[in-house]
């Protein structure tokens, strides 16, 4: 009998000291929602439909290549489960996993360099305790092509653009405009799409969210230049974060229809006033703008091939004809006359931010990709066309698209659509490697040639 009771008591010691172990509940609840203004599952998600969340396998287009995200559960194998609070605040701040070897800034450190460590605690004991462990690794992995594989290079480009700062809570800001800050700046990273990059494709930060162009998408100016959000209103930038669009205004698609449906949409309303608050008050920084001339009349489209709606048509047919592709693909939801419908649930293309932007990339991205978009108010979707139409035909539609819906006549070839679906626009870094590579190996020759002739000497 005082067997048993011996027994019971020592079960009873270990639950206690079990459930003293467990950190409290409202602190995972907290890292919860960190993770969610992170956007962390948008990028960290498996690539597989209905995958489990955070196990990785989503390919993140970058001008390198893809980059592959990475499985982030509590797997002691083949995720985080292993990392110190230390080691996994290393991750987000420095760039640096576990095991020492160096990240990409597809991961934004850059940005969650600021994160308070209060806000790491709480995200790490969410990962740890709140999220279900994936005990696999992602199908695909990252290889980039010589020398971006060369993981040891981002010492360097840490060492010029990483400050391992916290973020800055400058007194003569209102409590408000603080949070609105640290929610753009540091947890949302807008500023990762929305900055222009320089020749080191880092962020510019004397162009601060300007405008982008991450993944041949392109991330309009979001200050409050008359390019950018002048004519938006509070409501409005709190409207297009919850439900991923305004009427007349804009639509969310690709990576920023992505962060609606991830992470947007679930933030409190008080913390969307804050990001518009913010965003409306920084200066005003001029980005690109498109040139607008006039509209040509809408062609006649009576006279379009039959078959008129029948999307599976296009398959079959070679044509590169703008007006007859318009009318086969886009013009049954869109209208005849690019109005949409008036409800707004079909979006109007003559009043719409993404076609008449200074850059082609969202429409022909749209039209490659579709758009599937969950808001707080209803679930969009647009049928991807890349299997239907090849590259000259996007062409022609996205072309058709932009000078009859908003008067910018500019060419819009095979090649820039093949450009835009493999990642964007090269950078200068990119484009110009092996002159450099060549350049800094004539100047080593050059540095050792002298050397040796000073011994010679």
């Amino acid at each position: 009998m005082k067997s048993l009771m011996y027994l019971l008591l020592l079960v009873g010691s270990w639950q206690v000291a079990a459930a003293d172990m467990l950190p409290d509940q409202s602190l995972i609840q907290r890292g919860q929602a960190i993770a969610t203004a992170a956007d962390c599952g948008a990028c960290h998600r498996d690539s597989a439909k209905n995958g489990a969340p955070f196990a990785g396998g989503y390919a993140i287009n970058s001008p390198m290549g893809p980059i592959i995200a990475s499985n982030i559960t509590p797997s002691e194998q083949f995720g985080i489960g292993g990392y110190t609070e230390r080691q996994f605040a290393d991750a987000l701040r420095k760039g640096r996993a576990a095991d020492g070897h160096f990240l990409y800034p597809a991961m934004p450190y850059t940005a969650f360099q600021g994160m308070t460590d209060d806000d790491v605690h709480a995200l790490y004991l969410y990962f740890m305790y709140g999220v279900k462990p994936v005990d696999r690794a992602p199908a695909a992995k990252t290889h980039l092509s010589f020398p971006f594989n060369i993981r040891q290079l981002m010492w360097g480009w840490n060492l010029l653009y990483l400050h391992h700062r916290s973020i800055q809570r400058p007194e003569a800001l209102s409590e408000k405009l603080q949070r609105g800050r640290y929610l753009v700046d540091v947890l949302g990273h807008c500023s990762t799409c929305h900055t222009p990059r320089n020749i080191l494709m880092a962020e510019d930060q004397s162009r601060y969210l300007s405008g982008g162009l991450p993944g041949g998408w392109y991330a309009p100016n979001i200050t409050p230049d008359p390019s950018g959000l002048a004519d938006w209103s509070q409501s409005d930038i709190v409207t297009y974060l919850k439900t991923g669009h305004v009427a007349g205004k804009g639509q969310a698609a690709g990576p920023m229809g992505e962060a609606v449906e991830q992470s947007f949409r679930y933030l409190p309303d008080d913390d969307l006033h804050a990001i518009a608050a913010w965003i409306r008050q920084i200066p005003a920084i001029p980005g690109r703008q498109a040139k607008s001339g006039i509209r040509p009349p809408v062609e006649d489209i009576n006279r379009i091939i039959k078959g008129q709606g029948d999307q599976a048509s296009l398959a079959d047919s070679s044509s590169t004809d703008g007006a007859a592709l318009y009318s086969n693909a886009c013009a049954s939801c869109h209208g005849r006359q690019g109005m949409g419908t008036a409800d707004s649930f079909y979006p109007s293309l003559t009043r719409n931010s993404a076609v008449s932007a200074a850059s082609p990339g969202n429409v022909v991205m749209a039209v490659v990709n579709g758009v599937h978009r969950r808001g707080s108010d209803a679930e969009v979707f647009m049928p991807a066309f890349a299997s239907q139409m090849n590259d000259a035909q996007i062409a022609a539609v996205s072309g058709y698209i932009r000078l009859h819906f908003a008067g910018i006549d500019t060419p819009l070839t095979a090649a820039d659509v093949h450009m835009l679906r493999s990642g964007g626009e090269p950078p200068f870094l990119l484009r110009y490697l092996y002159w450099l590579i060549a350049g800094g190996v004539i100047v080593l020759l050059l540095v050792i040639s002298g050397l040796l002739s000073l011994r010679r000497r």
